[in-house]
């Protein structure tokens, strides 16, 4: 057994929760820090669906990537699916912690793991936290073994994430070598990633008129929230393992892709 801050040490070793961003709330959300748990069930995000899994399988710690709670709240009535999460958890003695921006900005983090998984490699940090002396912040730019196509890129992004689609910014006839991500809402790194001299950016959320900034400068492509960040669940399960060999992390086997395609 292991109390319930022994694992989450474990991705603060490598995520402090210093670096998560002003307007997150990440760590231990609802339950006790010295609660001993035997096992953890990681997903992406905290629904009714995943607190009901860890009822059935007898988990008494969820970690996910998202926060839980980001407002504060003003009673605990079962009136919204937050509430009722909250509720059902207490209920249960389900303790739950989640590891978002902090994870986000962490060199073997977020978009450490979506380079690997899109075969980007010598990567580093595009924007990197001031006053660290450490290498930490967001996103993550590097090189493709070969260059590709555009298409032939797109194609590749869409496969290895499992997309159903993509959306991107016009193509410019060029090859794409060198390649920056940031899983998640990485809009707001467009500016540093074109000092970076990328030819292709991948990441999520973007808006309509947020292609047009690409601007002749990069092939912008948005592959879809879910989509970069869904190998967080692997990363956080892998890391709590390696740290800790006898102790049992299971994925979630619930599907919590907020978005439906039709198509």
């Amino acid at each position: 057994m292991k109390t319930v801050r022994e694992i989450v040490a474990c991705i603060t070793d490598i995520a402090p929760l210093e670096w998560q961003e002003s307007w997150d709330n990440a760590g231990l959300l609802v339950g006790d820090a010295d609660m001993e748990v035997d096992k953890a069930l990681v997903a992406l995000d905290v629904t009714e669906a995943v607190i009901d899994e860890a009822v059935e399988k007898g988990f008494h710690l969820v970690i996910s990537h998202h926060p839980l709670i980001f407002k504060p709240l003003k009673h605990l009535l079962p009136e919204n699916t937050l509430e009722r999460i909250v509720i059902k958890a207490i209920r249960n003695d389900i303790a739950i912690a989640c590891m978002h921006t902090n994870l986000d900005n962490s060199r073997l983090g977020v978009s450490f793991e979506l380079a690997k998984k899109l075969g980007v490699k010598d990567v580093h940090v595009i924007e990197q936290i001031k006053g660290l002396d450490v290498e930490a912040g967001g996103g993550m730019v590097g090189f493709l073994e070969n260059e590709m196509d555009e298409s032939d890129f797109l194609s590749m992004v869409k496969k290895n994430l499992g997309a159903k689609a993509l959306r991107h910014s016009d193509f410019l006839n060029r090859k794409i070598k060198k390649v920056a991500v940031c899983g998640g809402a990485g809009f707001f790194l467009l500016n540093d990633v074109k000092h970076c001299n990328a030819d292709a950016y991948v990441t999520a959320d973007v808006k309509y008129h947020d292609f047009f900034e690409a601007d002749g400068k990069l092939l912008l492509v948005d592959a879809g929230h879910y989509e970069t960040e869904q190998f967080t669940k692997e990363l956080i399960a892998d890391v709590i393992s390696k740290k800790i060999t006898n102790f049992a992390v299971s994925i979630s086997e619930v599907k919590t892709n907020s978005i439906n395609y039709f198509v």
